[in-house]
């Protein structure tokens, strides 16, 4: 299944009870309440470059080879070491403070992210 595309966000749960678990300060929280995050995703057979542009043009961008760790990065700035895995069509990666699984859902990207009972789901459309 591919991933690849520019999907722009359709709506989004658990958005405020994750960002206060992950430490984001309030005013950060707000000004991304209504933002309509846009994720490019670029895909060549295993390999992956994931970007996604936030509030104020900033830019996180991950590249990833399924299987194979890599060198990640936060919203935050906070750098990492990760291997993403696909599970029955499920992209997965364990985060510092949570658990994110991606996928495509009814052409809908779908991403979940998990720290415990705190659950964030976005979903976006393809653009």
């Amino acid at each position: 299944m591919s991933f690849a595309g520019r999907w722009e966000t359709e709506s989004q749960e658990g958005y405020v009870e994750f960002c206060k678990l992950l430490g984001i300060p309030d005013d950060v929280i707000e000004r991304g309440r209504d933002y309509k995050l846009i994720t490019e995703i670029t895909q060549d057979g295993d390999s992956f470059t994931w970007s996604q542009l936030y509030p104020a043009n900033h830019k996180v961008t991950n590249s990833f080879t399924i299987g194979k760790e890599a060198d990640m990065e936060t919203i935050g700035g906070k750098k990492f070491k990760a291997t993403v895995n696909m599970e029955g069509g499920k992209l997965t990666a364990a985060f510092p403070n949570y658990l994110h699984t991606t996928e495509i859902v009814g052409g809908k990207l779908i991403e979940t992210s998990k720290a415990g009972s705190v659950v964030l789901k976005r979903t976006s459309k393809k653009i």
